[in-house]
């Protein structure tokens, strides 16, 4: 049976999606990409510098976007657990394939995947932080966003 699809890349066991601050992006990749693999893909996330909460406020929890939170909730992952992270803050670093979702991110992945077997990949995602209006505009804009991420990691990981 022959199929205009292209054959499916290799499939990591190990997979790390970067963004900024690991509060939007980067998480709601991670949380998509555990439902679609299960334990079958060890999956993670992280930014490349910590959130504005982590220097007024070194104890406060560094959560999620409460509207990633909402959206996500929204399709049953639930990231009221979840906690960002930098690069620096990475308990493992041995990954298989590394996927960043911003620019300043791919530059980051790059040095950290040199002289390493890993595999780069650029994903150019739309941050929804950046839409004004009202907050259904703005639940709008993040919806879309996971959306887009769903799609992608829907293709690359089938």
């Amino acid at each position: 049976m022959a199929t205009d699809d292209p054959p499916s890349p290799r499939q990591p066991g190990a997979v790390l999606f970067a963004c900024n601050f690991n509060r939007v992006r980067s998480p709601m990749a991670e949380a998509l990409l555990r439902r679609l693999a299960g334990d079958r893909i060890f999956v993670d996330s992280c930014g490349l510098k910590p959130t504005p909460e982590a220097f007024t406020d070194p104890e406060q929890p560094r959560a999620v976007d409460p509207l990633v939170a909402e959206v996500m909730a929204e399709i049953g992952c639930d990231l009221s657990g979840y906690r960002t992270k930098t690069f620096d803050e990475l308990e493992d670093d041995s990954f298989d394939l590394v996927i960043s979702l911003t620019p300043e991110s791919q530059h980051r992945a790059v040095e950290m995947a040199r002289g390493r077997a890993a595999e780069i990949e650029y994903w150019p995602t739309q941050d929804p932080t950046l839409t004004e209006g009202s907050r259904q505009a703005r639940l709008e804009a993040y919806r879309m966003t996971r959306d887009a991420l769903a799609q992608k990691i829907a293709r690359r990981f089938r």
